[in-house]
């Protein structure tokens, strides 16, 4: 690295490391964060959205095979469809929101889920089925990048997790009102609900404020001080986080212009593994197999699949609440442990009832071990791995690769719960108490990763933990 390059990456770093957490404690006191939590609200309606696409296949399967007379194969296509949509809404998430900004960002994405809800809607055969489902993915990629991104980019320190993380508790309640209204709704008014949050989330964005961080990497400085204001109140002194937002971004600015091969660069790398790493454990630890065929977990277990499947959506839902609220007090770093713990020791548990049904040893104890051991995995990646490494995600990437190195956290994530969710069913019939040894294997993994890897963000600004990560 040359001099200039290291006497910016000091310019950088001293400055902001040095300062203490208890820093603005009185200017805190003094700012109203209705603003705030007005523009998270309008902001998490596209993480519903995003619940509502991901929710929809469960229970309209049979209704949408008979009445569009679809194969096995057909009804398939048009499920898993929504990954790729999602893939290609990854890739190019992050340059949209870098070059609309981030409301923009959001407008397009209601706009590719709502004609593509319409298309769901209005649909007579399998073309204009699929392609109302590739846009919804398309959407739910754009959103599962811009959502959190721009909450973390607004929210004070001392509330971003618990506001990013509710990012997360809304898609599962999405998923779970999905799945509940479903089974007594028709798939094409099921389709249309999804609509609604898309509608509320567009006219939202007129009442609430451009993220401030981006006003300023695009050197718009006057709608930067208006939108700083906006949210942290009339009364608020913005003076010293203006400041250091401005600071930080002219530094930035100094640097040679970022690349996407640049990303692998020294010091960008590891907020890079940081991120990418983060979004490989959350997906190749089973989640998404899990997920998807919890049903048939059960049957196969011996346990009643409706019973299971309720109880697992309404821990889910209370889980993530209890995350949402915990994550600025007890830490990520400490979450994330306790999450990939529970992960584990769930695995083992669903691997050791299947072991004993597969051999006929304790057949009686096999369903309560799987249910428990399902329970605990839903439960556990609820506390922290669900959530946490968007949220870790959205904070770490400097603001000048923040959409680059975001399209490619988010893209290997939808990669991750395609590969996961399309093997899922080949390894169990492989194996089915191996499957779960393998996923207690990576989520093993993950534990060590995060002890070696991952730091501590909560408490701290946005350009204090880039400049430490990225030093």
């Amino acid at each position: 690295m040359a001099k200039t390059e290291i006497a910016i990456q000091d310019e950088i770093r001293a400055p902001l490391v040095a300062q203490t957490i208890d820093e603005c404690k009185q200017e805190s006191c003094k700012q109203n964060n209705f603003m705030v939590y007005l523009s998270t609200f309008v902001a998490v309606c596209g993480s519903f959205a995003f619940g509502s696409c991901a929710g929809y296949t469960s229970p309209t399967q049979s209704a949408i095979r008979e009445d569009l007379n679809l194969s096995l194969a057909e009804y398939s296509l048009f499920g898993s469809i929504l990954t790729f949509g999602a893939m290609i809404g990854a890739i190019t998430s992050g340059p949209i929101a870098d070059f609309v900004g981030r409301k923009g960002a959001l407008r397009i994405s209601s706009v590719f889920c709502s004609v593509g809800w319409l298309a769901i809607y209005f649909a007579m055969g399998p073309v204009v089925l699929d392609s109302g489902r590739l846009a919804t993915g398309y959407g739910m990629g754009v959103f599962s990048y811009v959502v959190p991104v721009f909450i973390a980019e607004i929210a004070p320190k001392n509330l971003r997790g618990s506001l990013t993380a509710a990012n997360q508790l809304m898609i599962v309640a999405a998923v779970s009102l999905a799945f509940v209204i479903g089974t007594v709704t028709p798939w094409r008014i099921l389709a249309l609900t999804g609509v609604g949050p898309c509608v509320v989330l567009v006219i939202g964005l007129f009442f609430i404020p451009e993220s401030p961080r981006w006003l300023a990497k695009i050197g718009n400085q006057k709608e930067f001080a208006i939108a700083l204001r906006k949210l942290r109140g009339k009364d608020a002194d913005i003076s010293e986080e203006a400041a250091e937002i401005q600071d930080y971004i002219e530094t930035l600015e100094k640097l040679p212009k970022t690349r996407l091969l640049d990303l692998f660069q020294k010091r960008y790398s590891r907020s890079v593994v940081i991120g990418v790493g983060l979004m490989v454990c959350q997906q190749f630890g089973g989640i998404n197999g899990i997920c998807f065929y919890t049903s048939s977990i059960f049957e196969t277990a011996g346990f009643p699949a409706d019973l299971g499947t309720i109880i697992y959506a309404l821990l889910q839902i209370v889980i993530t609440a209890l995350n949402a609220l915990f994550i600025d007090k007890a830490g990520r770093k400490p979450l994330l442990l306790v999450s990939s713990t529970g992960l584990v020791l769930g695995c083992l548990l669903t691997a050791l009832s299947f072991y004993f049904k597969t051999y006929e040893i304790g057949l009686s104890v096999a369903p309560a071990l799987a249910v428990t051991g399902v329970l605990l995995y839903i439960g556990s990646f609820s506390a922290g791995m669900g959530a946490i490494p968007w949220v870790i995600m959205s904070e770490i990437f400097p603001i000048n690769i923040k959409g680059a190195a975001g399209s490619l956290a988010t893209l290997v994530n939808w990669f991750g719960a395609w590969a996961i969710s399309y093997t899922f069913n080949f390894l169990l019939s492989w194996s089915s108490y191996g499957t779960f040894i393998i996923y207690a294997a990576i989520n093993a993994v993950a534990i060590v990763f995060v002890i070696k890897m991952v730091p501590e963000t909560k408490g701290r600004t946005l350009e204090q933990i880039q400049a430490a990560i990225n030093g």
